[in-house]
């Protein structure tokens, strides 16, 4: 499926949107020019437009430039930033949030309708290889559901889920590639003593 003629922005331009949108762009699903964010630091700022993505001054030309507005703040500020932003948050925008911890029946509640999809990625995100686990409020459409498993599916794999999974699913996928980086970590080390050098037990344990 192409996305062509959508138009995605990012409410928050953090690691994890950068991600999205960079694989995104990368698998040819939405070119970098059909996607937007606002951010005042310049790092961030110059992290989206070095590979095309249009950055604006304020999130609220975010939202009136995009059909799909994903919503990649930090949690604790999650309601504030939706409250800010309902009076542009209309059933013709697709909201999606990717924020930790926040339930459909809370971002309905602060978006004013119910045309909302929450998703779990993770951060192999930023290889492409993420695990995301998806489920959608009352009005999302079947056409939201794949527009969503469209752009996740850019930065890995994608499945549905009921929401009361979503607790399960932040301990296993979520929280799940820092034990494995422990274990690659643990089995370097065996290697080391073993009488391997570091930068090769290391390879041998990662590519294992």
């Amino acid at each position: 499926m192409t996305m062509e003629g959508v138009n995605v922005g990012f409410i928050g331009a953090g690691k994890m949107a950068e991600s999205i949108a960079r694989g995104v762009a990368k698998s040819g699903v939405l070119p970098p020019a059909n996607m937007r964010t606002a951010h005042r630091r310049a790092d961030r700022r110059d992290a989206f437009s070095s590979f095309g993505v249009n950055v604006f001054e304020h999130n609220t030309e975010v939202v009136e430039n995009s059909e799909v507005i994903i919503l990649s703040v930090k949690p604790q500020v999650v309601k504030e930033v939706v409250l800010d932003l309902k009076p542009l948050l209309s059933r013709k925008k697709l909201l999606v949030s990717i924020a930790a911890g926040t339930k459909l029946k809370d971002l309905q509640e602060w978006a004013g309708h119910g045309r909302l999809i929450r998703v779990m990625p993770n951060t192999p995100s930023a290889v492409g290889e993420a695990a995301t686990v998806m489920s959608s409020g009352e009005m999302a459409t079947k056409e939201d559901e794949k527009l969503v498993e469209c752009i996740f599916g850019a930065i890995g794999k994608i499945w549905r889920a009921d929401e009361k999974f979503f607790d399960a699913v932040t301990g296993l996928s979520g929280s799940g590639p820092a034990y494995i980086f422990l274990a690659i970590e643990a089995m370097a080390d065996g290697g080391v003593a073993a009488g391997l050098p570091r930068d090769l037990a290391l390879k041998l344990a990662s590519q294992t």
